[in-house]
């Protein structure tokens, strides 16, 4: 059977959230490679391979342990209801969240670049946020498979 088009809308804006942020956050670190101070080794570390472990650590922990699992579905449920990603405002306002973020990353690597000193990792902070809305994006499927869920989100006809 065939979603509801507003479980579709909500399922395509969970999905396009995680690839609007890998995105920007790509971006943020090809602006940082060049710019962050201590070589590009240093900026590899702080860019890549302490937020890979964040953005693990985000993505499964929450799919791996039952009652964040569970929480987080229900949020997620929560969300669909609430009407995210079914409407044009909702959607302006979720990528203007997700711009904002990217600005925020810029300004910190421009503050480093400019004191020489790379502060609070802002890079591991947003590479555990996409953690946790892929996380999202897979618990809309495993909703899909919920019979009560289910019962709510297939079209009738």
């Amino acid at each position: 059977m065939a979603f509801t088009p507003a479980w579709r809308n909500f399922k395509r804006m969970q999905d396009l959230t995680v690839v609007a942020a890998s995105l920007i956050y790509t971006a943020a670190v090809i602006d940082a490679l060049g710019r962050l101070p201590g070589g590009p080794i240093m900026a590899m570390r702080w860019t890549l391979l302490w937020p890979a472990a964040y953005l693990g650590f985000s993505l499964a922990i929450p799919l791996l342990v039952p009652p964040l699992k569970r929480w987080l579905a229900k949020y997620v449920w929560m969300s669909f209801q609430a009407g995210f990603g079914q409407s044009p405002g909702s959607v302006v306002v979720g990528v203007g969240l997700l711009l904002g973020a990217g600005l925020f990353i810029h300004q910190q690597v421009g503050n480093a670049v400019r004191t020489g000193q790379v502060g609070v990792d802002v890079f591991a902070c947003f590479a555990a946020g996409i953690g946790i809305l892929a996380a999202q994006a897979l618990l809309v499927r495993t909703l899909e498979q919920t019979p009560d869920v289910r019962a709510q989100i297939e079209e009738r006809g």
